[in-house]
């Protein structure tokens, strides 16, 4: 593996009783694409919100209710410990997410969204935005569009687009397929094979599991909030029981 971009060592969350991680320990090296599959409901989603520091600020809006989030372990990006700060100043240090489910600003147009993400950068915002719509031409056509109006394909093109104009140094991707016609989908993967290319680290979430094989050089297999499995693509799909069990193949 290269020298580690980001390092999770013993990630454990629970949720008002419930553990969603139970000690996941991952990596991701400088300039690599690595896969995190596995069943529904095995912490995918969990792992990426809490290394983006989401968790924190989720359990701060909870605090007081009910349901109380408890973090234990340790994240480090670029050497750095990073798991005691809130989501901005790990944006702000290069660490992006690209939510599941797109969530664009509804009201504002396709360009006003790509400078929103951009909030960051200071310098160079034209440029990155000419970046993002030669990546995304559709884009492009509707930049003056209201972005609530787009299809599911288009948002979930701003919603990565939105996350590149930011300047990621590791761009985290979550279910970037879900709910897009096939040809949209292989749009979506070409896009993510490119950005990839073009130098920006990927941890990619992601149900398909053959097209997450097929981009990413190392994965890791997430099943009730622990890593049970992880290789290359060829490696894991040569296990059958895993392939039966974990990987829908």
């Amino acid at each position: 593996m290269p020298a580690a971009l980001l390092e999770v060592d013993g990630l454990r969350v629970v949720y008002d009783r419930a553990i969603l991680l139970a000690g996941v320990s991952l990596a991701v090296g400088e300039g690599e694409l690595v896969g995190l599959v596995g069943p529904n409901g095995a912490g995918k989603s969990t792992l990426l919100r809490a290394v983006s520091g989401l968790v924190r600020w989720e359990k701060a809006v909870l605090r007081g209710t009910r349901g109380e989030i408890t973090l234990e372990g340790e994240i480090r990006f670029r050497g750095e410990r990073i798991d005691r700060l809130p989501a901005h100043e790990i944006a702000r240090r290069g660490l992006v997410l690209c939510p599941e489910r797109r969530r664009p600003f509804r009201e504002l147009t396709v360009r006003q969204n790509l400078e929103a993400g951009g909030y960051l950068r200071g310098a160079g915002l034209a440029a990155e935005m000419e970046r993002v719509l030669e990546l995304f031409p559709r884009l492009r056509e509707r930049r003056d569009q209201v972005a609530g109006t787009l299809s599911g394909g288009e948002q979930q093109m701003l919603a990565i687009g939105r996350a590149l104009m930011s300047g990621p140094r590791l761009l985290l991707v979550d279910e970037p397929s879900l709910g897009l016609s096939p040809k949209v989908r292989g749009e979506v993967f070409a896009a993510i094979s490119a950005i990839h290319r073009s130098g920006v680290p990927i941890l990619l979430v992601e149900q398909e599991v053959a097209k997450v094989f097929q981009l990413a050089a190392r994965n890791y297999v997430l099943s009730q909030g622990r890593v049970i499995a992880q290789g290359t693509g060829a490696e894991l799909t040569a296990d059958e029981g895993l392939r039966a069990a974990y990987l829908g193949l």
